[in-house]
């Protein structure tokens, strides 16, 4: 797997990765009263952690895209 993924890129997975996990715990809203709001998010937080870790999004590789300069 070539890296696709660029620091600033990664910075900001791992932000909104945490504040996904970290949401629908520690906030009131109602979106997250149900179960299945509470999973996606966390799963969407997860997956943005390991692509981040990971240096590689498959997405980007379809697309085309990336974001790293090596």
């Amino acid at each position: 797997m070539t890296a696709n993924v660029g620091s600033i890129d990664r910075v900001l997975r791992i932000v909104l990765g945490l504040v996904l996990i970290a949401l629908p715990f520690v906030s009131n809203m109602a979106l997250f009263a149900s179960g299945t709001a509470t999973v996606i998010a966390v799963v969407v937080g997860l997956v943005l952690i390991a692509t981040s870790a990971m240096r590689f999004c498959p997405l980007y590789r379809i697309f085309g895209i990336r974001t790293c300069k090596v």
